[in-house]
């Protein structure tokens, strides 16, 4: 178990990697951890990501109320609380605008298709959601349908939300994300997509379901080391 001392670095050491990476800009993004006593643990609103101190990090409870922290609590708290309520698995949630990623939201284009073997294996499919004011019920009625079922979420027009089991791994998919993004986007541009086939995806869910180990078909998980085949094949690769 980490103490939410080490929780606050992390946050912070992740937040400034966004940033460095321009997956954020200016006071954009945010980032939380679910804390072993079922609190949340967040970036503040109006912070930039690369200037930001583990002080500076508020702490909410299920219901967004602040319980800790001099600073005010993120607008975009509801849809972190939206996740940790619908996934009981995740510990970690990432969101920012990735600039290859969130073009492809911005057009409508969901990251749907079975370009890169380690996408399939880390994400399997990336929907997209309609359309919501961030802040408002409205993202987050347009995420609910989507999370039990995805662990990486396109915003249209808005960005991008990842979530895992802890929060690296929650980060590692944004990464991912945007890699996968800008791959599609060069097969685009050079007019051609080589789609794997669905003897390749089925190889790929089954050795996902092999690195977990000994999981059994059919029981829920979202690492992307060790997501169940069941999961996937419930997906649209």
């Amino acid at each position: 178990m980490k103490t939410q001392s080490q929780y606050r670095e992390e946050i912070t050491r992740f937040a400034c990697m966004m940033y460095e990476r321009q997956y954020v800009a200016a006071t954009d993004g945010n980032l939380s951890v679910r804390l072993d006593d079922g609190s949340i643990l967040a970036t503040p609103t109006g912070l930039c990501k690369g200037m930001m101190a583990p002080e500076d990090l508020v702490i909410v409870d299920l219901e967004g109320q602040r319980k800790a922290g001099d600073r005010n609590v993120s607008s975009e708290i509801a849809m972190h609380l939206l996740i940790y309520r619908l996934r009981p698995d995740i510990r970690g949630i990432v969101h920012a605008h990735p600039p290859t990623a969130t073009g492809f939201a911005a057009a409508g284009m969901a990251l749907d298709q079975p370009l890169l073997s380690e996408a399939v294996l880390c994400l399997g499919s990336v929907p997209l959601a309609p359309y919501g004011t961030p802040g408002t019920s409205e993202l987050t009625d347009a995420l609910m349908p989507l999370v039990p079922n995805y662990d990486a979420i396109l915003m249209a027009n808005h960005g991008v939300v990842t979530y895992g089991e802890d929060l690296h791994r929650a980060y590692m998919k944004m990464e991912v994300v945007e890699h996968y993004a800008k791959v599609a986007l060069v097969t685009i541009m050079l007019g051609r997509q080589k789609l794997l086939g669905e003897e390749e995806v089925e190889k790929l869910i089954a050795a996902r379901a092999l690195y977990a180990g000994t999981a059994p078909l059919g029981s829920r998980h979202s690492d992307c080391d060790s997501e169940r085949a069941a999961r996937e094949k419930s997906r649209k690769i």
